[in-house]
């Protein structure tokens, strides 16, 4: 059986909710995810509380998650993603034990740079350079997430050579894992297989993955499709829940992690996640959000 790597973002899934759920649950829920045997966590994001006020206490989560390490994991070690999308969050996470990846998203749509980091091109390209500097000297890693690579919903200039580009100039910072964003669910399963195997050959030198977002329905399809096309690394959510706040008006969830378990378990892949830690997963978001989100 083939590995796949699967990066659970409850951070993604919470960012966008109104109801604020408390530090506590927040870091409970994220140990019962590791004891569940998720290795991979996009966690929290280290932004302004003005404008994402259910990230205003990441530090808090992760110095309560970091109480339950060792017993959740047997004493391995995590991936804690945390997002920055400025040097202010860069220095925050940077001073925060246990937040062992840095996550940036680098959009190729100048609409959604404005609206999610306010930067211009050039302005988010420096950062991401310093952002490489200086996770490469703390000995963290850095995932950079290229924001509506599969199109957008804003009518601007779009194509596989855009992408292409911008995973190029990535790859020449010395940026080593880069995961594609459907950030509104635009693409179609078609798309989706299109355009990872157009960069595939990015995959000898980089780790390239999927963050998608899709409506149930169409979510196996993609999935699969990714996976035919090259794909190893999967973004995804428990239940779907999730979408971006600054995506637009109407938000997409991400693909929920038990189809995306699912649909590549029955094509003989192993994701490392076994049924029954599935169920209970499942079950622990689910009472989630009967209390802060349904």
């Amino acid at each position: 059986m083939e590995n796949v790597k699967i990066i659970e973002c409850p951070r993604d899934a919470w960012q966008g909710l109104g109801k604020i759920i408390p530090t506590e649950v927040k870091a409970d829920y994220l140990g019962k995810l590791l004891k569940a045997g998720f290795r991979h966590l996009d966690a929290v994001s280290f932004v302004s509380p003005n404008l994402v006020p259910q990230m205003a206490d990441s530090e808090q989560v992760v110095k309560k998650l970091a109480d339950t390490l060792q017993a959740a994991t047997n004493g391995t070690t995590p991936e804690i993603i945390g997002i920055v999308v400025n040097e202010k969050g860069l220095e925050r996470a940077l001073a925060t034990p246990h937040v062992t990846t840095l996550g940036y998203p680098y959009s190729i749509s100048a609409n959604f740079r404005r609206q999610n980091t306010n930067m211009s091109l050039r302005e988010s390209r420096e950062l991401v350079e310093k952002i490489q500097r200086e996770t490469s000297k703390a000995g963290r890693d850095l995932v950079v997430y290229i924001s509506m690579a599969f199109g957008n919903p804003f009518g601007e200039p779009w194509g596989m050579e855009i992408v292409e580009d911008a995973i190029e100039w990535l790859k020449g910072c010395g940026v080593q894992t880069v995961s594609l964003a459907d950030t509104v669910g635009v693409s179609t399963a078609k798309e989706t297989g299109e355009l990872f195997q157009h960069l595939k050959p990015f995959n000898k030198g980089m780790e390239l993955g999927v963050h998608l977002h899709a409506r149930a329905e169409g979510a196996a399809e993609k999935v699969l499709a990714a996976y035919e096309a090259g794909c190893r690394r999967f973004d995804s959510a428990l239940t779907g829940l999730g979408g971006c706040p600054f995506a637009g008006d109407e938000l997409v969830g991400n693909i929920a992690t038990e189809i995306v378990v699912q649909t590549l378990a029955e094509h003989g892949v192993d994701t490392g996640i076994e049924p029954w830690a599935m169920l209970s997963a499942v079950e622990a978001t689910k009472e989630l959000r009967k209390q802060y989100v349904d």
